[in-house]
């Protein structure tokens, strides 16, 4: 991944608080994003649908659910940079993260991963 592909996947504002609730979550379902960012299912789709064909997410599929996580293979940089726009941006994502708190019924995860 080169930083212009990287940049160019963040630039939208669903993709980007997509990517930074999974990178302080570590892993996420459809159902927690479209309820945290309240946001239509087909929409959330869409969005991790193009982080993943750009390489930064990966999924695993559990039973109905599939769940999205940062990609293995992800560059460091890349890393650090989503983890230090997560922790210097709170106020970005307080409003997501709190729907995402209240939310009931959320998927248990299995504690075995892919």
């Amino acid at each position: 991944m080169n930083p212009v592909q990287f940049y160019k996947c963040l630039a939208d504002d669903t993709r980007l608080r997509c990517l930074l609730l999974i990178t302080q979550e570590s892993e996420l379902c459809v159902c927690e994003l479209t309820a945290a960012l309240d946001e239509s299912q087909p929409k959330v789709s869409r969005h991790l649908s193009q982080l993943r064909q750009c390489g930064l997410l990966a999924d695993r599929r559990q039973g109905q659910w599939v769940f999205y996580r940062l990609a293995d293979d992800l560059p460091a940089w890349a890393r650090n940079t989503l983890t230090t726009t997560l922790q210097h941006n709170q106020d970005y994502l307080a409003d997501a993260h709190t729907a995402l708190c209240r939310m009931g019924n959320r998927p248990e995860r299995s504690a075995i991963c892919c």
